[in-house]
C-alpha cells in the first residue's frame, strides 16, 4: 500500500502549488513511510508515499519513460509486471529500475490510454504526459486501491489516495453529501463514483479518467461477465479443476514481491485455500495470523489452529475484546472516511497492524471469494425466502431460516410471526436483481428514522 496525490491545471496557465501538494503527501505518510517523491512541471504535479514491495533501493517514484516525457505515481502492484517487461524490452524499450510500476509508462508509450488493459493487479496509478498535456487516472478492476478527485473550480483537478489528502487545502469545502449519507443507510456505502463529501468524487472500479484541452472524461475499460453456459456443455469436474488452476495461477503471481509475504488464516476455506496453496506450490513456510475473540460465540481459534497446524505455518493469533474494537473505532472511522454501520472491519485492522508488528508488509486473503462463489449465507437464505416466495402463505418454508441460521443464539425459538415479518420483506420480488440483499436494505433504511428534520427536508428537495 503507497499513497499518491496530484493535481493538474486544465487551463494550462499556473503551475501547481509545491506546498499544497507536499501537505497532501505527507497526509498520506501512513500508507508509504519509507519515502516521498514529487515531479512538477508548469502544468502538473505529482507526488507519492512509498511502501516498497519490489525493487526496494531502486522502485523509488515518481517514475519516467526514457526522455522524461511520461510520468508516473501507483498504489498497489502489476502482479504480471515481468512478463510485460520482457515483451516492452523486446520492442526496445529501456527501463531504468526493476520496479513494477516502470511497466505502466512504456506501455502508456505502445498503447495510450489502453495501457490499462494488459496490466493484472491491484493497482490506482496517475500518468501525466507531458508532451500531450494529458493526465490519466486509473483504477483497477475491482477497485481494490481507492482514488478519489475533486474540481474545486473547472480549470482546477486533484486527485489523491484518500479524501483527507485534498482536505489538505483549507479552502476546500468540507459538507457532507446528504444523497450519499442517505445512500449509505440503504445500501451500507455511496453508490460507485460518490463519497460522503460534495465535491469530492470516487474514480469507479474499472474506470479511467482522461482530462486534457480543458476537458475531463472518465469510461470504463472493463466489466464483469456473467455468461453462463449452457446446462450440460461440461462436467462439474471440469469446472472446479479450471478454478482450482486460476487460483492457483492467481496466488502465485502475488507471491512476486521483494519482501516476506505472510497470510490471513481465518479458519474458513478460503483463506485455508490460498495458505494451502502457498503451501504445496512454494518453498515458502509462510507466517500466518488470525483474529480471536473474547466472546466464545464469535471466537473461531480452533479453525484457524487446526489449518495452522495441518500446514506447519508460523502461526499468530491476535485476541480482540469488545472494549478493543471500541477503543480503536474513532482511528478506523478516521482511515476509512465514511460512515460505517458495523464494526467488522475494526478487527481487521487491529489485525493490520499486529501484522506490521510482526515485520511484514503484504499478506494473502480469501477477501471477495465469498462474492464471487455465493458463500454467504445470504445467498443460501435468497434460495430459502424464493423457495417460500412460490407459497407466501406457508406456515412451514420460512421455517427453513432456523435451519440456516441455526448458529445464531434464540433463532430456533424465534416466533414464526418474526420470521415472516422479518425475512417475508419484498418476499415476492424474486425478479429484482438484488434479491438477496432486499431485506437487509429494507432493514438498514429503517435507521433513517434518526436523520435530523433538515436533513429529510434536505433529502426530500434533492433532484439527483
Amino acid at each position: 500500500m503507497c499513497g499518491i496525490a496530484g493535481m493538474i491545471d486544465l487551463g494550462g496557465g499556473r503551475p501547481p502549488d509545491e506546498a499544497l501538494l507536499r501537505r497532501m503527501i505527507a497526509l498520506l505518510r501512513h500508507r508509504g513511510p519509507e519515502g516521498a517523491g514529487l515531479y512538477r512541471d508548469a502544468v502538473a504535479g505529482l507526488a507519492h508515499a512509498r511502501l516498497s514491495i519490489v525493487d526496494l533501493a531502486g522502485g523509488r517514484q515518481p517514475i519516467a519513460n526514457e526522455d522524461g516525457t511520461v510520468w508516473v505515481v501507483c498504489n498497489g502492484e502489476v502482479f504480471n509486471y515481468p512478463e510485460l517487461r520482457a515483451e516492452l524490452l523486446s520492442r526496445g524499450h529501456r527501463f531504468r529500475t526493476g520496479s513494477d510500476t516502470e511497466v505502466i509508462v512504456h506501455l502508456y508509450e505502445e498503447r495510450g490510454a489502453d495501457c490499462v488493459l494488459p496490466l493484472i493487479g491491484d493497482f490506482a496509478f496517475a500518468l501525466w504526459d507531458a508532451r500531450a498535456r494529458r493526465l490519466l487516472l486509473a483504477r483497477d478492476r475491482l477497485g481494490v486501491r481507492p482514488l478519489f478527485y475533486t474540481m474545486p473550480d473547472p480549470g482546477d483537478l486533484r486527485f489523491a489516495s484518500e479524501v483527507k489528502a485534498l482536505f489538505a487545502d483549507p479552502s476546500l469545502p468540507r459538507r457532507l453529501d446528504p444523497r450519499a449519507l442517505d445512500q449509505t443507510f440503504t445500501y451500507w456505502a455511496p453508490l460507485p463514483g460518490r463519497t460522503l463529501f460534495v465535491g469530492v468524487h470516487e474514480l469507479p472500479p474499472g474506470h479511467v479518467l482522461i482530462a486534457e484541452q480543458g476537458r475531463v472524461r472518465t469510461h470504463r475499460y472493463w466489466r464483469l461477465r456473467l455468461d453462463p453456459a449452457p446446462r450440460g456443455q461440461r462436467p462439474v469436474t471440469e469446472y472446479a479443476e479450471e478454478l482450482r488452476a486460476l487460483l492457483v495461477d492467481a496466488t502465485r503471481l502475488r507471491l512476486r514481491a521483494d519482501v516476506p509475504v505472510g497470510a490471513y488464516l481465518s479458519g474458513g476455506l478460503d483463506s485455508s485455500a490460498i495458505t494451502a496453496i502457498v503451501h504445496r506450490y512454494t518453498d515458502n513456510r509462510m507466517e500466518t495470523f488470525s483474529v480471536a475473540f473474547t466472546e466464545a460465540a464469535y471466537d473461531e481459534r480452533r479453525y484457524q489452529e487446526a489449518m495452522a497446524r495441518a500446514l506447519g505455518t508460523r502461526h499468530h493469533v491476535l485476541e480482540v475484546s469488545a472494549r478493543d474494537i471500541g477503543a480503536a473505532f474513532p482511528e478506523v472511522i478516521w482511515h476509512t472516511e465514511t460512515v460505517l454501520l458495523r464494526t467488522a472491519p475494526v478487527p481487521f485492522f487491529l489485525l493490520s497492524r499486529f501484522v506490521r508488528g510482526h515485520g511484514l508488509k503484504v499478506v494473502l486473503t480469501g477477501e471477495g471469494s465469498d462474492e464471487f462463489l455465493a458463500g454467504y449465507n445470504i445467498f443460501k437464505e435468497a434460495r430459502v425466502r424464493r423457495f417460500w416466495a412460490r407459497r407466501p402463505d406457508s406456515r412451514y418454508r420460512p421455517l427453513l431460516l432456523r435451519r440456516l441460521y441455526g448458529y445464531v443464539d434464540g433463532l430456533s425459538e424465534t416466533p414464526l410471526a418474526y420470521l415472516r415479518a422479518h425475512f417475508g420483506q419484498r418476499l415476492t420480488e424474486v425478479d429484482d436483481p438484488a434479491y438477496s440483499h432486499l431485506v437487509r436494505w429494507h432493514t438498514t433504511a429503517r435507521l433513517k428514522r434518526f436523520f435530523a428534520s433538515a436533513l429529510r427536508r434536505e433529502l426530500a428537495e434533492a433532484d439527483d
